[in-house]
């Protein structure tokens, strides 16, 4: 799990106190709706048909029990009781009030989370694979490399209003289960016959109306230029994509209309520009994120368990449940298990805040406080 550092939290701070004053503003008659609109976008909030929807990042999908525990409340004391979790691994709060929004934000804070860059033509949450850390297919874990995206494309000025909304997806494992392949950009990570880590990096993905599999625009990438490129890429991107027809926007019409072909030599192209400047990574600043995703303090245990095996046996349901929802993890004698939000007659996604906390109280109880 990604702990915060003394930065992360001061800006996190310091952002929620600076949108509290932006929705005083707002609630005084200083700022009009047109004026607050882009602010509060920054900040995840949407106004939707009978109120706001407050969308909260959840950073490559990886929760620790006291964050569930804080939607929990959110979703309990400023909510319906409940919220909606989404592909892109995000929670959305549809019933928010204006004025309570400043304090949902303080809340998240507390537990190191945040809406900035949810919303908006911006470079939105960064995903990843949901069993990243523990995959046995996995080669490179993709979270330290997901972090850095993230806190380069964070308040990046250059970013800030692109022609429409960007999604980044990075994988490292043999399956795709961060479905790299839809997303405006997307990074494949694995490691060479040398054993270094390179990027295979597409362009180009989406779904919405016009649904398109990224483009490989780039493959053998070494890792230290993974910055350098994907700011080439939204370069490109920021330069020639559309803004006179929000239908046309996105990165993947204008990939579409170039060609693969002829995007990516532009993108080699502003590339020159960027290779081996100032943003190139290195093992120093590799290192640095990657402490900050330390496994957690696993039991030695067995490979088998006969009470799990006996359980096999007797029960067809279990059986069946086990098919569907327990996946192989990487440290002998773990599984990793997945709880749908898909039951039958609910919409899909949704969870009350009594289910947020019984999944909070069962990550402690058998997860070593992840989910």
């Amino acid at each position: 799990m990604y702990q915060y550092d003394q930065y992360d939290q001061t800006i996190v701070d310091e952002r929620v106190a600076q949108y509290a004053d932006q929705v005083r503003r707002r609630l005084s008659g200083e700022l009009s709706e047109e004026e607050f609109r882009p602010l509060r976008l920054q900040n995840g909030l949407y106004m939707q048909r009978h109120a706001y929807m407050h969308r909260i990042a959840i950073p490559y999908g990886n929760l620790r029990s006291d964050q569930m525990r804080m939607l929990a409340t959110i979703a309990r004391e400023h909510d319906r009781g409940y919220g909606h979790f989404s592909t892109r691994t995000n929670i959305q709060f549809n019933w928010v009030e204006l004025e309570e929004t400043p304090e949902i934000l303080r809340k998240l804070a507390s537990v190191q989370m945040h809406g900035i860059q949810t919303s908006g033509n911006c470079i939105r949450n960064i995903t990843a694979d949901q069993f990243a850390g523990i995959a046995p297919d996995e080669t490179v874990d993709p979270r330290p490399w997901a972090e850095i995206l993230r806190q380069w494309s964070t308040f990046h000025p250059e970013f800030a209003w692109l022609p429409r909304k960007f999604k980044i997806a990075v994988s490292g494992s043999k399956e795709d289960r961060a479905a790299v392949q839809i997303h405006d950009l997307g990074v494949y990570l694995s490691k060479n016959a040398d054993g270094e880590v390179v990027a295979s990096i597409l362009a180009g993905g989406g779904l919405g109306r016009t649904p398109i599999i990224g483009a490989i625009i780039r493959e053998n990438l070494p890792w230290q230029h993974l910055l350098t490129y994907c700011e080439a890429v939204l370069r490109v991107y920021n330069r020639y994509g559309r803004r006179d027809n929000l239908n046309k926007a996105r990165i993947k019409i204008l990939v579409k209309a170039l060609s693969p072909e002829k995007f990516a030599q532009q993108v080699e192209e502003e590339w020159q520009h960027l290779k081996d400047g100032p943003s190139t990574l290195t093992q120093t600043e590799l290192d640095r994120v990657s402490q900050y995703f330390q496994p957690p303090q696993y039991d030695k245990l067995p490979d088998t368990d006969p009470s799990f095996e006996k359980h096999l046996l007797e029960s067809r349901a279990f059986t069946r449940w086990v098919e569907r929802s327990v996946r192989p993890h990487r440290v002998s004698g773990y599984a990793a298990v997945t709880l749908s939000l898909k039951p039958h007659g609910v919409a899909p996604g949704d969870a009350t805040d009594a289910q947020m906390a019984a999944v909070a109280d069962l990550a402690d109880a058998y997860s070593l406080g992840e989910i």
